[in-house]
């Protein structure tokens, strides 16, 4: 069973890094398209392209992973139901359940593979090629025309919360400092007590920014107090600064997962900043089913492994290896599309997130248990 574990265990690794790969041109190709309108903006050029092409391609690996795996399966035990050999495996005593845990062992690689490259490689390859395109370009992050809206909270020397802070930036460099800096900070009774605004922001560490050019309008209680109206101007009160220090909760790299598509964001990011936002009392949804998501998907290697399995019970009556190889890809396409729309449908329909990214890959197990149960009947 050692040397049959190490026989199939090589094809298949074989077979998918071949399907991946192919994949990863393709998607290259694609990009490569995409970015050529972009090439000659600022100093963006062609090179610059390319590098930005290579550093998105550890995102596709991951997304692409269990699509391989599935193709890449399908493909190996086509040939070798085709060949017979997978009837002898049966004969010597193969149950369908040893199969199953033999699959089980070689998709295992693919999932540390898939983890690896979610968790690690994918985030920060992402955030480079962002980096550089800005970078080339000379061009900021925007979320909105009229700049990235925030929320924060606001703590005294002991951790106490004294108030919230709503933050508008204007503009987010490439090197993390902030442009065009308005600060509208509130008590506990939601009463304005002070707006800021700064022509730039820099990050001191230790949640610390240096605002710069720096003009405070203070606002006593005494100017909503409706029975004092006509005297409210005496209760506002605006100072010019060279600068002021901020202590704030908000960091570039917190700012930056504003800008950053969920699914290209480790499952840590997202479970920080998920935790900023609960804080501030807004809303979590979207990042928390992209969090599960992230914790999931790599386990869908084993659910396309096992949708694969049911081909090697399949003889060259049944259709050839390549239409075998074509319902493969459409299967894998489907999964696709329903895990993207089950997430869209559970962002609208506030479903739990947990339930929102595991029912794809539980709705194809149950197809892959129903195709090998229907497989072995007949």
């Amino acid at each position: 069973m050692t040397v049959l574990q190490r026989y199939l265990g090589k094809e298949v690794l074989r077979s998918v890094f071949f399907v991946l790969l192919a994949f990863l041109a393709l998607f290259a190709f694609f990009d490569l398209i995409n970015e050529l309108p972009s090439v000659g903006r600022g100093g963006y050029q062609i090179q610059h392209a390319f590098l930005y092409i290579l550093l998105g391609l550890p995102g596709y690996t991951y997304e692409l992973m269990p699509i391989a795996a599935l193709i890449g399966t399908i493909y190996v035990l086509a040939q070798l139901a085709s060949n017979s050999e997978f009837t002898i495996m049966r004969v010597s005593g193969l149950s369908t359940t040893e199969a199953g845990f033999m699959l089980a062992k070689i998709g295992l690689v693919f999932v540390l593979i898939t983890f690896l490259f979610g968790e690690v490689i994918s985030p920060a390859s992402a955030e480079r090629a962002e980096r550089l395109k800005q970078q080339a370009q000379g061009s900021t992050s925007k979320e909105f025309r009229s700049g990235l809206w925030t929320k924060d909270l606001i703590k005294d020397a002991s951790g106490t919360v004294t108030g919230s802070r709503f933050v508008n930036v204007g503009e987010l460099l490439p090197n993390g400092q902030l442009k065009e800096l308005k600060l509208y900070q509130f008590d506990l009774e939601l009463r304005l007590t002070s707006m800021v605004t700064a022509a730039s922001a820099t990050f001191q560490g230790n949640k610390r920014w240096r605002l710069d050019q720096v003009s405070e309008t203070l606002f006593a209680p005494t100017v909503f107090d409706l029975n004092t109206l006509p005297d409210a101007a005496a209760g506002i009160a605006t100072t010019k600064l060279a600068n002021k220090e901020l202590v704030s909760e908000i960091t570039p790299d917190l700012l930056s997962v504003t800008f950053a598509d969920p699914d290209r964001m480790s499952a840590l990011d997202l479970s920080s900043y998920t935790r900023h936002l609960a804080e501030n009392k807004q809303v979590t949804e979207r990042y928390d089913i992209a969090f599960w998501k992230k914790i999931v998907y790599p386990f869908a290697v084993f659910v396309m492994m096992a949708l694969a399995l049911p081909f090697a019970y399949l003889h060259a009556r049944s259709g050839g290896v390549s239409l075998k190889i074509f319902i493969g890809i459409m299967i894998g396409v489907s999964f696709k599309l329903l895990n993207s729309l089950f997430s869209h449908i559970g962002l609208l329909n506030t479903w739990p997130p947990l339930a929102t990214a595991v029912a794809p890959s539980l709705f194809f197990l149950v197809g892959a248990i129903g195709a090998l149960w229907w497989v072995e009947r007949h």
